[in-house]
């Protein structure tokens, strides 16, 4: 049972600088900053050159160029909408993202929750640290100087390094690792688009043919899991910091804007490169990075393996701070900085699998994306509508009392992520990746085609997830007044 001994302090280890908060409410005089200062980590975590392999998939559910971009931009821009939002819970109750939600499902009913935010950002956290591996074996294999087993290891002790020191640290060194990834990444990613643009073919770009509106649909949901919807679950881990004067409409924009601008500009470049070549499409799919690196001069590869490295990193520390967050969430009773390491061990597993044993990334890739998009976006709906609906800020130590207004389980909410999951998992597929054929279950019985339908590719489960959240909760707008009037 979650207790008020949640919202204690970790203890320090002596000697290390590490931060003491942990799902504990920021103190007054440690809340600071302006909205703007959001732009930083989620710019930060978003300027990944993994946002050029992102045009290269939008092209592969077979729309043209002019579906492509429309898709892109508002499956982008909107998922990062809904991290905004919800990150306004973060400076109205200065907690957590999964602490916070303990207001719509109750201090025990959220624990459910805190598990699928956990998988999620552990996986999120996994990928791209086994894609920076990947990146700098490939870079240096490139340049002749190895790009076998022993360079793997070394890149990926490196990598792990970086990644679980800044979820060690925490807030402070995360802030600041990002402002320097935004420097270096965004100067050096423009770089890269000036030396790689003659390989850009308007004309075969163009005459790329329409796809139908299932295609297009589906296109649109692989941006939103791919994007914000990988971050709603950390959207509030930023915000909490901000002080209670802080304008609920910057933070909505500069969130917005800082996890959106850099996927923007590079999965539009990212489907130049892939509409034009063939061959070049066909190989992101199969080595986002590698692919992207054979265009590129000699001597910009050890730039482009800093920009990749970078980038990925920057948005592995993002994930490893909130998974870490997430863990101790669920009930599991270690301190901040040890909860990030146990997280870093998972990763570091994972990310052996993924380089060494795995085969193609884009269809495990996708598979991930999808699965967990169900869950995460139903959560999102839920915690979404409740947002909407609180006028008061949130009684801090409510949230750690299951005994207070927020109850221990709210069975509502809970059952929304768990009916909206179920359904959703019955209308999205994966059937490449073999230990997804399950899914899909609901397209034959609803005339959608079946798993092979024109329909199956749609993956309508996120979509309907979310709204079955949303407007579910909704009709629960007067528990949650009750809950503001002091009743559990």
């Amino acid at each position: 049972m979650a207790t008020s001994t949640d919202a204690t302090r970790d203890a320090a280890p002596a000697g290390f600088a590490v931060e003491l908060n942990a799902l504990n409410p920021i103190p007054e005089s440690e809340r600071k900053g302006r909205p703007a200062t959001l732009f930083w980590p989620w710019f930060g975590a978003n300027v990944s050159v993994l946002g050029l392999g992102y045009g290269a998939y939008l092209l592969g559910y077979g729309i043209s160029f002019a579906q492509a971009t429309i898709v892109g931009i508002l499956g982008i821009v909107i998922s990062f909408l809904l991290c905004g939002f919800i990150a306004i819970a973060g400076k109205r109750g200065s907690a957590p993202t999964m602490v916070l939600s303990r207001a719509a499902f109750g201090v025990n009913g959220n624990r459910l929750s805190s598990l699928i935010s956990w998988v999620l950002t552990v996986g999120w956290e996994t990928v791209l640290a086994a894609l920076a591996v990947l990146a700098t074996s490939t870079v240096l294999s490139a340049l002749g100087w190895g790009g076998g087993t022993p360079t793997k290891i070394v890149s990926l002790i490196v990598v792990v390094v970086l990644v679980i020191g800044a979820g060690v640290f925490g807030f402070d060194i995360v802030m600041r690792l990002q402002v320097i990834i935004t420097v270096v990444t965004g100067v050096l990613t423009v770089v890269y688009f000036v030396l790689v643009a003659g390989h850009i073919h308007w004309g075969a770009v163009t005459a790329l043919p329409a796809g139908s509106f299932p295609a297009v649909i589906g296109g649109l949901v692989l941006m939103m899991t791919g994007f914000g919807l990988g971050w709603v679950n950390a959207a509030a881990d930023y915000s909490r910091y901000l002080p209670r004067s802080a304008r609920s409409g910057g933070i909505v924009f500069w969130t917005t804007l800082g996890g959106s601008v850099a996927p923007l500009v590079l999965f539009f470049f990212g489907m130049l490169l892939a509409g034009s070549s063939k061959t070049l499409n066909t190989a992101i799919n199969g080595d986002p990075i590698g692919a992207l690196a054979t265009i590129l001069p000699t001597w910009f590869l050890i730039p482009f393996a800093i920009v990749a490295v970078l980038g990925l990193i920057g948005g592995a520390a993002l994930d490893i701070y909130s998974s870490g967050l997430s863990l101790l969430s669920i009930g599991v009773r270690i301190p901040r900085y040890a909860a990030a390491g146990v997280d870093g061990v998972i990763m570091i597993i994972g990310a052996v699998y993924i380089v060494f044993f795995a085969g193609d990334f884009i269809y495990t890739f996708e598979g991930f994306l999808i699965t967990l998009g169900v869950p995460i976006a139903a959560w999102a709906g839920v915690m979404l509508a409740d947002i909407l609906l609180r006028r008061k800020e949130y009684d801090q130590p409510a949230l750690y009392d299951p005994r207070g207004r927020y109850g221990s389980v709210r069975w509502l909410p809970v059952a929304l992520v768990v009916v909206g999951t179920a359904i959703g998992w019955g209308l999205v597929t994966n059937t490449y990746a073999s230990w997804l054929t399950w899914q899909g279950y609901l397209l034959g019985p609803l005339g959608l085609g079946g798993v092979k339908g024109d329909w199956a590719g749609a993956n309508l489960g996120v979509i309907l997830a979310l709204l079955i959240g949303f407007v579910g909760t909704l009709f629960s707008a007067g528990a949650v007044r009750r809950q503001e009037g002091g009743e559990r």
